[in-house]
């Protein structure tokens, strides 16, 4: 995806945890964080964290979207992945992407990502790996 453009639809998911169906007309409305992660990304779990915090501290204001991408074969399996979710108090939704379909229409090539896109579903912000949370935060307070 590049700047401005609008977010795809959010089809394709293997199953959502945490919510039903997520279509992308339901996010409009207020900005949106996607955040890519896998069960066996280290800097993923470290990053989990400052994702919950975000969440937290601008509920009703933010949403926030888990996309699971599995890095490998031993990533696919659907109990590991809530197991992981619970066990870092993921409670936002999350779009399980074992077939790598919002993956690829983000053009994700690594874990962790996050996606910052405006309340009219337009990306406004990219960055990946363990960058500074910082900067999802002045982005975010940006949008809000």
């Amino acid at each position: 995806m590049r700047l401005r453009e609008h977010i795809p639809q959010l089809d394709g998911a293997t199953d959502w945890l945490n919510s039903t169906t997520i279509q992308k007309e339901d996010l409009m409305g207020r900005p949106t964080l996607f955040h890519f992660w896998s069960i066996s990304c280290d800097q993923c779990k470290m990053g989990l964290l400052h994702i919950n915090q975000l969440r937290d501290e601008y509920r009703g204001k933010l949403n926030v979207i888990a996309v699971h991408m599995p890095r490998s074969n031993e990533d696919l399996d659907l109990e590991d992945v809530g197991n992981v979710a619970r066990e870092y108090g993921i409670s936002q939704p999350i779009f399980v992407d074992n077939d790598h379909i919002l993956t690829d229409m983000f053009a994700v090539n690594y874990v962790p990502a996050y996606f910052i896109c405006d309340e009219m579903g337009k990306l406004r912000h990219f960055q990946s790996g363990d960058r500074s949370i910082k900067m999802l935060l002045k982005r975010i307070d940006r949008l809000i």
